[in-house]
């Protein structure tokens, strides 16, 4: 079963009806009293008006309110009758039991979960998670909790997400570092198919926080300066092989000095020296030549 619209009546007028009638039935009530001790009146319409009384109070019973947003589920006696959307004040069959299911748009942070990755490093993360309820049916009759219910798959789908990508990307690939959108693409899908059956719609899901479990944060990050170095590193010789090149290729179309094999083999030594070194480079005056 799916939810089904239940329309109500306006509540407004059936409370100044019912108030009038209630007014009216009570100064009845006491005008007969009167009559019936005076002996001047038919006693049976004593408990007439009050018989009358009980029932505009029950009736007074069906009034009730809806907020905005909010879908009010109607029951009779344990079946489920409707639910009503409209808000303000409404009224209804007053034996139907009612119950309120807040239709707004919530969100919540998981708990920072520690979990294996890919590729089993230990990690924590924990994930943000915007949600609204859409059939008021499902929420209430497909699950026990459906507040509790969305909380507990919503941790379950991100144990899950964790365990299906690495921390660090490695060769392109996606990782939970890198490709934030996709991961939360993913994420937002793996939820809303566990929470269809709750009657609940995952407007957004993102991960909210990300990083190595404490016990091998030290030596991760020792990684990470490490692969950076080494990255940086292929930057500066890449750069320095193309300047030596081109000072090379100017050298020669200019005619400013012949080298040699030797002399070339010599000056490309230097000027990676220069380039690729760490600190900077200290002049030697040659008073010689390379071949004393």
């Amino acid at each position: 079963m799916k939810e089904k619209q239940r329309r109500t009546a306006s509540g407004f007028a059936y409370l100044v009806v019912l108030l009038l009638a209630l007014f009216a039935s009570i100064w009845q009530l006491v005008l007969a009293i009167q009559a019936a001790s005076a002996q001047t009146g038919n006693p049976l319409y004593v408990p007439g008006w009050i018989f009358l009384i009980v029932v505009i109070l029950i009736c007074l019973k069906g009034l009730f309110g809806v907020q905005p947003n909010q879908g009010m589920v109607l029951q009779l006696f344990g079946h489920y009758v409707g639910t009503e959307r409209t808000a303000g004040l409404r009224w209804a069959n007053p034996f139907y039991s009612r119950r309120g299911v807040s239709l707004r748009t919530r969100n919540f942070e998981t708990t920072h979960l520690k979990v294996n990755d890919r590729d089993g490093n230990p990690i924590e993360l924990a994930a943000v998670v915007v949600w609204n309820v859409v059939d008021t049916y499902e929420a209430l009759f497909q699950v026990d909790n459906y507040e509790n219910y969305v909380k507990v798959q919503s941790e379950a789908a991100l144990r899950n997400l964790a365990a299906a990508y690495p921390y660090d990307a490695h060769d392109g690939e996606k990782s939970l570092r890198g490709s934030m959108a996709e991961i939360a693409a993913h994420m937002r899908e793996e939820i809303q198919e566990r929470l269809q059956v709750a009657g609940v719609d995952v407007k957004e899901a993102r991960i909210s926080h990300l990083a190595y479990a404490p016990e091998i944060a030290g030596a991760m990050l020792q990684r990470q300066q490490a692969s950076a170095i080494v990255a940086a590193r292929q930057k500066i010789v890449e750069g320095a092989v193309g300047m030596v090149e081109l000072a090379l290729k100017e050298l020669e179309e200019h005619g400013t000095v012949k080298l040699d094999d030797e002399r070339k083999a010599q000056m490309v030594s230097n000027l990676l020296v220069v380039l690729c070194g760490e600190r900077a480079a200290q002049p030697v005056v040659n008073t010689g030549t390379i071949y004393q």
